[in-house]
């Protein structure tokens, strides 16, 4: 949801103007696809990674105005709340050593924003919900100052007729709370993996992230805790569903893992967006209708934890991309890299071993409920795979999962060194089970439910760069 508009109040005429441009929009893409407009060629890649600003005491620090105007830079930019960031990557393309080059990148641009963080008395964090955010901090008063952030709060509320969220979330320390406004989505952030696909493959790609996304959060689970709740491996999933409801009126939820698998391509997704979602954002852009940006703004108010997306290249040329949203910022750079790379590998082989018919492979039905138990209880959970077999998460990425990434991985054209060095550091985590979450877990268990303790140990450690299964719990 990255476009900006000029105003946060609306009309039913505005509404109603933007749902005809919506849908020409819509009609326009299904006539591209139709014809080969779009890109034909994928394989490049990037990410989006959503970061905190602390304070001296490990705190959020809602300071991201006058952080961003000293960082001054296009790759960093502001999120829904003061207290966090967002750091862009530049598109990779999958061959060679480009996990290196993406870390180098990655470590190039965290490494700037550190210094300016310090320069303004705070500091940086990657980690799917902070241990020390309290539901003080998660308030209209720490919202980034830009008109769509509070434009999407108050069309949320109109359509929930002003009832207050409702969050119930289950767990060893089960939490249930209500809320004013949509601020508790900025307790959630994650590390984004963005890839462009070919027109003609995307549906296969689709369907293919939908079936890693259960192993995929399960292997990077960082968020055990919430306002010193132990809950879900991965309790951002749940955080983040109901933190946006707007309640009854839509079928399936803002945020959800969809309805089903792409049939032939993911224009289904974008003609679902039409005839199922409310528009929340109304706002005539005044581009004309090839740049699709009513398309693209209403498709930025539905957050999929697959989500397609549409750009358009250095020439014009129109190109879709999968965002894969389930996986959690951090604990590490390097954790965050070998995550993309052991995703890269296992969607371009998985997308091709399944084609366009995922069904009967594995159903949707068990791809989704795969994702939700992973997300609650990690590694160790059984799930159903391909042609019905069941195994815990664990032994499926052991066993299965990183030698077939590692397979596409070689046929992207990505050097040896590479696949053995970063999904080397999957194996590790994976082998020994000290996922983030473990880890936070364990150290609870060990020194006590001091959140600002565990957070300033978690970022002394996150600092070194050193992947997570090689922390110690001193």
């Amino acid at each position: 949801m990255g476009q900006e508009i000029q105003h946060s109040q609306f009309t039913e005429a505005d509404f109603e103007a933007f749902r005809r441009r919506l849908a020409a929009e819509t009609d326009l893409m299904t006539a591209w696809l139709r014809d080969g407009v779009f890109a034909s060629e994928g394989g490049i890649g990037g990410y989006e990674l959503e970061a905190w600003l602390v304070d001296p005491d490990a705190r959020p620090a809602p300071l991201n105005e006058v952080f961003l105007n000293a960082v001054d830079s296009g790759l960093v930019v502001s999120e829904l709340a003061t207290f966090n960031i967002e750091l862009n990557a530049s598109p990779h393309r999958l061959e060679g050593d480009v996990l290196s080059r993406m870390h180098a990148e990655l470590a190039a641009t965290w490494i700037r924003c550190f210094q300016v963080a310090e320069g303004v008395n705070a500091r940086l964090a990657t980690i799917g919900i902070l241990p020390t955010v309290s539901l003080s901090d998660l308030t209209l008063a720490n919202m980034s100052p830009l008109k769509r952030y509070r434009a999407l709060n108050d069309q949320i509320f109109r359509l929930r007729g002003g009832a207050p969220i409702r969050l119930h979330i289950d767990g060893p320390d089960p939490l249930e709370l209500e809320h004013e406004d949509v601020m508790l989505e900025s307790a959630a952030t994650s590390f984004q993996i963005h890839l462009k696909v070919g027109a003609e493959e995307s549906a296969a790609f689709y369907n293919a992230s939908k079936m890693l996304s259960a192993p995929m959060v399960a292997l990077s689970a960082n968020s055990p805790f919430l306002f010193g709740h132990r809950l879900w491996e991965e309790t951002r999933i749940p955080l983040f569903q109901q933190a946006v409801s707007v309640g009854g009126t839509e079928r399936a939820g803002r945020v959800s893992f969809g309805q089903g698998y792409a049939e032939s391509s993911v224009i289904e997704c974008f003609e679902t967006n039409r005839d199922t979602y409310p528009v929340l954002l109304p706002w005539l852009t005044g581009e004309p209708p090839d740049r699709l940006s009513h398309l693209r703004l209403h498709n930025g108010t539905i957050w999929r934890w697959n989500r397609p997306l549409v750009g358009f290249d250095n020439s014009g040329t129109p190109h879709l991309r999968i965002e894969h949203r389930v996986i959690p910022a951090g604990p590490t750079l390097t954790d965050m890299i070998a995550n993309a790379a052991f995703y890269f590998g296992a969607v371009n082989w998985l997308a091709t071993e399944i084609g366009g018919d995922p069904h009967r492979r594995l159903p949707f039905e068990d791809a989704r409920d795969n994702f939700y138990a992973a997300a609650r209880h990690g590694l160790d959970v059984p799930v159903t795979w391909l042609d019905g077999t069941v195994a815990r998460v664990r032994k499926l990425i052991r066993l299965a999962l990183l030698p077939k990434a590692a397979e596409g991985l070689r046929r992207l054209g990505v050097h040896e060194a590479e696949i053995e060095h970063w999904l080397g550091v999957v194996a590790g985590r994976v082998e020994s089970r000290r996922t983030g979450a473990w880890w936070q877990r364990e150290w609870v268990q060990r020194h006590g439910t001091d959140m600002q303790a565990l957070t300033e140990a978690y970022l002394e450690r996150q600092q070194s760069d050193e992947p997570v299964h090689t922390w110690t719990l001193d």
